[in-house]
């Protein structure tokens, strides 16, 4: 068997992240040489050596040219400024694999209003914000808002373009600074203002190949420059990892709620992010919520996650894999314990500093690292040459022992001017052991009240003869002699909205489907002649995510409206581990009054010779998806997709559009005896659905020449390849309600419908029936669609 050639890796940038990506490449038995660009005081020794190149985009040809000259197989970039310029795709150019997210995907990192609207269109937890570039109505923005404000400048700022005002004049004057006197430069000709966040922070590095994502363990830095975490923000003064405040049931939630959905939207979006996707969270009352995203290793994060690998885990097979798209096939595998890192700075950083001091080392225990980050060589002495200067990491059962070999190490390097923060990990430290809550277990029943608290005015809305609507009780209550019925009997009817749902959690779309929901029970209540009077709903979801909810209930209130019945009450249930993250089940019930001398259908008037009315859908209504999904994925098109048959829309927002309401249009006709039996046309199409109001001696014949199909339903059949008589018993194909009518009532039903805002079809008639025929319904000339 032939020998595995060595593989040769190059990690673009100079500071204590490359440090030690280059330490944890070169413990890889297949790597040969790590060479670092350009590299510190540190990053030399062993298979490690320093590269005399830089990493702006000037720099990006000759980087290209030593890589391939030294059969470099493995391109590491470090820093955000060359991903964002590119580097990845010139290497890509040349066929070197890279370790590192396209200019495209780096934009994730590169513009925070970028950032900022993907969270939005994929439904990634964040702070309300807004992205202006416009001075004045971003100060608008600020004095209008009913919460704390940060400013963020939305380009790249060396990690200082975020500021966090502390009332509206000092936000305005923030605002004046970045976009008026362009303290950060262009990264401020775009500005960020969103809602200031409250709760403790966590970092997650993770690795993706543009499919799979596998974290490293979360940690916590501390960003102030002194203890008590006083002082100006820098780049970060120390870190620790795992934070205890990270429980495996959160990490899980922020995998299947934020990490994997950012990695497919980044895909579906078009541009698919390989490499470090770093991202930073706020743990809220609410839950996490993403603070920012990078598009690289942070800093010091890196100096405490990498010691934790795991002795069997080749961090080099890793990142090649993720580079070619075959993450899934290498594990990235972790060792039991803590790590602590704790940066040693030149004095007066994060403002100026001197360089060039001489450093003296000491020999340090085992599990401890010392990692280079501002540092050179002047000669054969490592000298000072940046603001944080050393990163000094110790690994350990606990986090007090990690944090005292760390210190210990600490003790072991010396520099004139040097200080460091002496209580690193004090939130680890104090991290109390508190009892469970229902919280913990995922039920959040404080949201649950705030949830009420929204609905209620929606819910209002509803009112009408028999009640008020409120809701907040244990039951709904309706007055049923308040309606005038004489002799009244109850219809009901419960229903789904089905895997038409799967959409609407896709696309983030919930009104809609709450309409459906109404819809279905409603027009199940109309057929039998009954007037829809009230209405209950049902959710259910793994998390409560209050908008959404909000918005699916504000869209069952619209159902109610048009139906003209109330939304007298309501259960939402929240059931952690049974529903994944983002994904919710409806169900509805509704209640009818019809005088019992009026109930549908009249089977003994129907005869040979009446007649099929037919009133138009609005598209597919709610039923068909499991198939119509089928046919949009089996096309290559995602919901985000273009609409092939419909301009303006997505192929999501034309699916969702609301099943049609027929209850005030048909409630007339019923009243005035001009109907003698109405088919819902749901799940079975016209085959299953007009043989429930049949008897036995007649059959119906429904002529698909009479009505045009619609293009939905068109491109559904011509995508899926689909045969016509599948159709007719999958889909409404156009025709939502069919009525059987009398010869000489015809005309005054379809003037009536006409006149009520529907439009109406004479479809097809019945006919007596054979014994093999008998209450039957046949669609014919199906070949016209």
């Amino acid at each position: 068997m032939a020998e595995t050639l060595a593989l040769n890796v190059l990690v673009i940038g100079g500071g204590g992240r490359e440090h030690a990506l280059a330490w944890a490449l070169a413990k890889s038995e297949r790597v040969g040489k790590v060479y670092v660009a350009p590299g510190n005081g540190g990053t030399s020794g062993g298979k490690i050596e320093n590269v005399a190149i830089g990493h702006s985009a000037s720099d990006f040809s000759k980087l290209v040219e030593f890589a391939q000259t030294q059969s470099v197989g493995l391109v590491v970039p470090g820093p955000e400024q060359p991903l964002v310029d590119g580097i990845s795709d010139a290497f890509k150019k040349v066929g070197i694999p890279t370790f590192g997210p396209s200019a495209r995907a780096a934009r994730i990192e590169g513009s925070k209003a970028f950032s900022k609207d993907f969270m939005k269109k994929h439904g990634i937890p964040t702070a309300a914000y807004g992205n202006f570039t416009d001075y004045n109505e971003a100060c608008e923005f600020v004095k209008n808002a009913t919460f704390d404000v940060v400013i963020k400048a939305s380009g790249l700022a060396a990690g200082k373009g975020v500021l966090m005002p502390t009332t509206k004049e000092e936000a305005l004057e923030a605002l004046k600074s970045v976009m008026v006197d362009r303290e950060f430069g262009d990264a401020g000709s775009e500005v960020v203002v969103e809602e200031l966040l409250v709760g403790q922070e966590i970092s997650v590095l993770a690795v993706s190949d543009g499919y799979t994502v596998t974290s490293f363990p979360a940690a916590q830095d501390h960003k102030r420059a002194y203890d008590g975490d006083a002082g100006p923000n820098t780049g970060g003064m120390g870190a620790y990892a795992p934070a205890p405040v990270a429980t495996a049931e959160l990490l899980q939630k922020i995998h299947k709620s934020v990490l994997q959905p950012s990695i497919d939207g980044m895909r579906r979006d078009g541009f698919p992010f390989v490499g470090c996707l770093f991202t930073g969270f706020m743990l809220t009352a609410d839950g996490p919520k993403v603070l920012e995203y990078n598009c690289r290793f942070g800093d010091p994060e890196t100096e405490a996650v990498l010691p934790l690998l795991d002795e069997s885990c080749d961090l080099a097979e890793v990142f090649l894999a993720a580079a070619e798209g075959r993450l899934d096939a290498v594990p990235l595998k972790f060792r039991d314990g803590f790590s602590a890192t704790v940066v040693v700075a030149s004095g007066g950083y994060p403002g100026s500093y001197a360089k060039g001091r001489a450093i003296a080392f000491k020999p340090t225990a085992a599990d401890t690292h010392v990692f280079h980050a501002g540092t050179a060589c002047d000669g054969s002495q490592v000298v000072t040459a940046g603001g944080r200067v050393l990163a000094v990491t110790g690994v350990s059962d606990t986090v007090q022992g990690a944090l005292d070999r760390a210190y210990a190490g600490v003790a072991t390097v010396s520099f004139d001017g040097a200080f460091h923060r002496t209580d690193i990990g004090f939130r680890a430290l104090n991290q109390p052991r508190e009892g469970l809550s229902y919280a913990d277990a995922g039920v959040d029943i404080d949201a649950g009240n705030r949830l009420v608290d929204l609905i209620k005015p929606i819910v209002k809305a509803t009112r009408r003869a028999g009640t008020d609507s409120d809701i907040g009780g244990f039951g709904g209550v309706f007055d049923l002699k308040a309606t005038g019925y004489k002799d009244p009997v109850l219809v009901s009817a419960t229903d789904g909205v089905g895997t038409k749902l799967k959409i609407a959690h896709e696309t983030r779309v919930h009104d809609t489907v709450g309409v459906d929901l109404v819809a279905m029970q409603v027009n199940d209540i109309i057929v039998q002649g009954a007037e829809p009077l009230f209405f209950l709903d049902y959710y259910a979801c793994g998390h409560l995510d209050v908008e959404a909810t909000r918005d699916f209930v504000r869209g069952v209130a619209d159902g109610c409206v048009q139906a003209g019945c109330a939304l007298i009450g309501g259960e939402t249930a929240e059931m952690p581990g049974l529903y994944a993250a983002g994904e919710y089940d409806v169900a509805g019930f509704a209640v009818g009054a019809v005088e019992r001398s009026e109930i549908l259908p009249r089977m003994d008037d129907i005869d040979s010779g009446d007649v099929l009315v037919g009133l138009a859908s609005s598209g597919i209504h709610s039923n068909g998806f499991s198939l119509v999904r089928k046919v949009v994925e089996r096309a290559g098109l995602s919901f985000d997709s273009v609409c092939p048959w419909t301009d303006g829309q997505t192929v999501g927002q034309a699916l969702l559009t609301p099943t049609r309401i027929y209850v005030k249009p048909l409630l007339p006709l019923v009243r005035r005896r001009l109907v003698k039996a109405m088919a819902h046309i749901t799940g079975g199409g016209f085959t299953d659905n007009v043989p429930r109001v049949l008897p036995k001696n007649v059959c119906a014949e429904i002529d698909a020449q009479s009505w045009e199909l619609p293009p939905v339903f068109r491109w559904v059949k011509r995508a899926g390849n689909i045969a016509a008589d599948e159709m007719a018993r999958t889909f409404n194909c156009g025709i939502g309600m069919v009525l059987v009518v009398a010869p000489g009532d015809v005309d005054d039903v379809l003037t009536t419908l006409a006149e009520g805002g529907e439009q109406a079809y004479v479809i097809g008639r019945i006919n007596a029936a054979n014994e093999a025929n008998q209450g039957t319904a046949t669609t014919i000339n199906t070949d016209a669609w």
